[in-house]
């Protein structure tokens, strides 16, 4: 007779939800990752690219809205996916609710945190395309290093703090990030 392996305890979002107050995680394929509060320059780094999105949209009077974490993506509409992106914008305003998104955002950027790096890389990574999203940043302060992947043309660009960097979901944004290090003494 073969031996009974243990199964693993697969979460869902009520989980999340369930969370005591202050606690945050995300829910990865029904496995619960939970989150380090975030530095003070990790921060900045998000209100400056957060408010150069939300300043281009309004100005271009766009359709899509940007959110940032903590804001609840469900991934694939179901309660085994769950994250908080850095930064999220999404087109289409039918995948908004009260509670976040549900399905892909068109665009996501994640702040690497030391605790966060093989989170950002692969594992978000991974489910970031193969649910569905048009481009993913990963803005990594310790390397100076953005990476782009553009889902659509599956093509994947580095650049560094020195660069300014052409957002692939709009036809002109373009998001320099020699000023964001000037601002934050990076």
């Amino acid at each position: 007779m073969a031996p009974v392996l243990a199964q693993e305890k697969l979460y869902t979002v009520d989980d999340i939800y369930a969370l005591p107050d202050g606690k945050r995680a995300e829910l990865i394929d029904g496995q619960i990752y939970y989150m380090a509060p975030p530095t003070r320059k990790h921060q900045r780094i998000v209100g400056e690219i957060f408010a150069i999105i939300h300043e281009y949209i309004n100005t271009n009077n766009g359709s899509c809205e940007v959110d940032l974490a903590p804001f609840a993506v469900f991934l694939n509409k179901n309660n085994t996916n769950y994250v908080e992106p850095d930064i999220s914008v999404i087109c289409d305003k039918s995948k908004l609710t009260d509670k976040g998104c549900f399905g892909a955002p068109d665009w996501i950027i994640e702040i690497v945190s030391p605790g966060s790096r093989r989170m950002d890389y692969f594992t978000k990574l991974f489910q970031y395309r193969t649910a569905g999203v048009r481009e993913y940043w990963i803005v990594d302060p310790d390397k100076e290093r953005i990476t782009v992947y553009d889902f659509e043309s599956e093509d994947t660009k580095d650049y560094t703090f020195f660069d300014s960097v052409k957002a692939n979901i709009y036809d002109d944004l373009v998001i320099n990030f020699c000023h964001i290090a000037n601002l934050l003494d990076i």
